[in-house]
């Protein structure tokens, strides 16, 4: 009797194709699940990372400067 590449343990191609086809409707599900945000949170959003983007920009810069001075200092090193 001869037994099939399913029964011996190994995955046919119509076990390949149905995972990929379960993958898939895995992932249709899944992104029906998704709460996407509104216009008006998304720009809110977009403002407070810039926002912060921009105060630590400033930080960073100042701690450069701060830096480069006490360096300069040390080292005596001229402007």
């Amino acid at each position: 009797m001869a037994t099939s590449a399913k029964e011996k343990g190994k995955p046919g191609i119509k076990g390949i194709f149905g995972n990929i086809g379960k993958s898939v409707r895995d992932m249709r599900g899944e992104m029906k699940k998704v709460v996407w945000p509104s216009k008006k949170q998304t720009l809110n959003n977009t403002a407070i990372v810039l926002v912060f983007m921009a105060v630590m920009a400033v930080i960073i810069g100042l701690f450069d400067a701060g830096l480069t001075a006490v360096i300069r200092l040390v080292f005596g090193l001229g402007s």
